[in-house]
């Protein structure tokens, strides 16, 4: 079983033909509307890869909150523990230029009454793997982490968007995975190096992944340090890709997977996300996931 805690959006998506400077207006043909949220969309990554997968997060009693959600149930996400508040939906507006690069600016909303104790201790056993992100309350993931370290159930924490965490709450978690930005803050954050292997040297025993875009992802665990290359593929849009490779790779370490083989699989995903428009609407199905996996050996 994959948990997932975390933050739930509606995504307002944007195709410029530039992402806008500081004051300036940028005209694009149209708008979509999409769920989204790190959460959410790892959440769903994690169940169309096959997974069995509960949400845990919040939503407002807005407009939004149907819509945010209407993915999640496609998928067959668990959501009894997502809480309605009173707050208004997460929202965020996307804009993506042509060849792919995205800007992002998220109104948190809901997502800051996600609460660790949506999760009960009964769910946090040996044969579960939570995975949580940074977009709730950074005291609350802190809480869901020592909670689920001490039930024995495995910790991926996806440390996007960059943010303070205590040291021990990082310590405490299984796999970290970061981006180069990401690690490059987290890294400055505890005075080491950049590199995978620099961070898992300085928090012990956390095996990290450190995505590198096209470049692949440089891991580093107990077991040594690789790199895992990236499938070549023309990129449209990366607005869900980092969600979709976490999602997969959570889904595939729950199912007893080694770090190495779920990497490959996450990186397989990512990439075919990275070929399609949208944000959780882009993430694959686990059979197109295995076709484009057979296509590229």
């Amino acid at each position: 079983m994959v948990i997932v805690f975390g933050s739930i959006n509606l995504d307002l998506i944007f195709n410029l033909p530039n992402i806008p400077r500081p004051g300036e207006t940028v005209l694009g043909p149209s708008t979509r509307i999409e769920p989204g949220g790190k959460g959410a969309n790892q959440a769903v990554a994690a169940a169309r890869d096959g997974g069995a997968v509960i949400m845990a997060g919040a939503v407002g009693h807005d407009a939004l909150g149907d819509a945010a959600l209407g993915l999640l149930r496609t998928a067959g996400v668990n959501l009894d523990r997502v809480r309605s508040v009173e707050a208004s939906t997460g929202c965020a507006a996307i804009t993506v230029d042509p060849d792919g690069n995205n800007a992002i600016a998220v109104g948190s909303g809901a997502n800051l009454l996600t609460r660790a104790s949506q999760v009960e201790d009964g769910l946090l056993g040996r044969g579960a793997t939570v995975a949580l992100q940074m977009e709730v309350s950074a005291a609350e993931t802190a809480a869901l982490i020592a909670r689920a370290r001490n039930g024995g159930a495995r910790v991926v924490l996806n440390l996007a968007p960059a943010a303070a965490l205590p040291e021990d709450a990082l310590r405490a978690v299984d796999v970290l995975v970061v981006n180069e930005t990401e690690g490059a803050w987290l890294a400055e954050h505890l005075g080491c190096e950049a590199s995978a292997a620099g961070l898992r040297d300085r928090l012990g025993s956390v095996a990290v992944v450190r995505t590198l875009g096209g470049e692949g992802a440089e891991v580093a665990s107990l077991d040594g340090t690789w790199l895992e290359p990236a499938l070549t593929v023309e990129a449209i849009d990366t607005t869900a890709a980092g969600d979709c490779f976490v999602g997969v790779l959570a889904h595939r370490l729950d199912q007893g997977d080694a770090l190495g083989a779920a990497v490959r699989r996450a990186s397989v995903a990512a990439a075919l996300c990275c070929t399609r428009r949208g944000s959780q609407g882009s993430i694959p199905m686990q059979a197109e996931t295995d076709a484009f996996a057979a296509d590229a050996a």
